[in-house]
């Protein structure tokens, strides 16, 4: 009986779970069932790429880049769509004006307030999410920022500048920047569990570069496999995880000894990685095969792969609940 009980709260809690895909080439939005059906879509901005929700978790808000990759010349797309997580319909826009191509989103957890990243011109804009205008530009010192990730205390953000590999390190009170100098094309990154540590890929540089958020310098670097896109911890704050674009799989690592554990092969190029919200499993796009892989972060193993609509291109991936 407690074994059955135990199976139908797993089955519910799976249930309620929805999968909110950004589906890059397609300019949409894509929810799915746990079992990896796709339900339906919303319309957005062309070529959106990154996707995050809102403070209160109702709004999920999408960049719309306007250019397929970031190495590709184009002015850009200048709006962010904002798309009502239970309805799964797109109920507003912000109008970036003069700042296009934007790219990482974060959410200031105090305020709402929501910074992204932009490729044209290269920089950082804080965003008021609810009245839909931008609050202030920052300069991040460097060419094509990319993702955005905060600080403890959300005092500082961090932009990954990926032309001039380094990282800008932007107090957001002030404005004031400084560069923390990395390796070849710094993307994605995450906070250690006590917040002293920020893990930053370096996707041509094959590597996770370490830096100290008090002193905001590099302290360290782990090496990978080729191209590190994303990385994600897991829930005890021992393991990285990370996407590895050029060499078609996906690492984890041991943030203690700072190396390298495995490596697993994924049947494509993934472009994203991201987790369930018990940690258990990651999601990665492989866009160019229209599908998502799904890995048991605990048997570090590829467990299922879904296929998304031919032309989706899927890139980012939130399980919801």
């Amino acid at each position: 009986m407690r074994v059955l009980i135990g199976l139908l709260l797993s089955c519910a809690a799976a249930c309620a779970e929805t999968w909110v895909v950004v589906e890059k080439v397609a300019g949409q939005v894509g929810f799915y069932s746990p079992e990896g059906k796709r339900v339906t879509g919303v319309k957005v901005g062309t070529h959106p790429h990154e996707i995050v929700l809102s403070k209160d978790g109702k709004h999920a808000y999408v960049s719309d880049n306007g250019i397929l990759w970031m190495t590709y010349a184009g002015e850009g797309g200048n709006t962010i769509s904002i798309v009502d997580v239970k309805g799964r319909t797109k109920v507003g826009v912000i109008d970036l004006g003069k700042y296009r191509r934007p790219h990482g989103m974060t959410i200031v957890p105090k305020t709402g307030q929501l910074l992204a990243t932009t490729e044209n011109p290269d920089g950082l804009v804080l965003v008021d999410p609810v009245a839909k205008k931008v609050l202030r530009f920052y300069d991040v010192k460097g060419a094509d920022p990319h993702m955005v990730m905060l600080g403890p205390g959300a005092e500082y953000a961090y932009a990954s500048n990926t032309g001039t590999g380094t990282v800008a390190a932007i107090h957001l009170a002030s404005g004031n920047v400084k560069l923390i100098k990395v390796d070849a094309r710094p993307q994605g990154g995450v906070l250690s569990a006590d917040g002293k540590l920020l893990y930053i890929t370096n996707s041509e540089g094959n590597s996770i570069s370490i830096i100290d958020t008090a002193k905001n310098e590099r302290v360290g670097t782990i090496a990978t496999g080729q191209g590190p896109g994303r990385v994600v911890l897991t829930p005890d704050g021992k393991t990285l995880v990370y996407n590895l674009q050029q060499g078609s799989g996906a690492g984890f690592a041991d943030v203690a000894t700072r190396k390298e554990l495995k490596r697993i092969s994924l049947p494509g190029k993934p472009l994203s990685l991201t987790t369930s919200p018990d940690g258990k499993f990651a999601y990665a796009g492989l866009q160019a095969e229209d599908k998502i892989a799904v890995i048991s972060i605990g048997e570090r193993r590829l467990v299922r792969v879904v296929d998304t609509p031919k032309g989706a291109g899927p890139d980012r991936v939130l399980v919801v609940r």
